[in-house]
């Protein structure tokens, strides 16, 4: 009797570890959704380059598997964030 009131225990036990990875699985897909919704709104923005200055960006960016426009954001974003320190 004793052994099968442990595994009822540790049933619940895990039943509700279940639930709350469950639960924290779902906030986190919701976090990723809001993101991404806040990242479709993102602002443009006219930027005028040297032509030697673009393919230095093209090559590097090709280099990373990025688009340009993905690369000069990327160094952008890494700038931001080196300030900010």
């Amino acid at each position: 009797m004793s052994k099968e009131l442990d595994m009822d225990a540790r049933e619940k036990e895990l039943n509700d570890r279940l639930q709350r990875l469950n639960q924290l699985e779902e906030d986190i897909k919701n976090k990723e959704k809001q993101m991404k919704e806040k990242e479709k709104a993102k602002k443009q923005v006219l930027l005028r380059l040297a032509p030697s200055l673009w393919e230095d960006l093209a090559k590097w960016a090709d280099e990373d598997y990025r688009s340009i426009n993905a690369q000069i954001e990327y160094l952008l974003a890494e700038c931001v964030r080196r300030r900010k320190g």
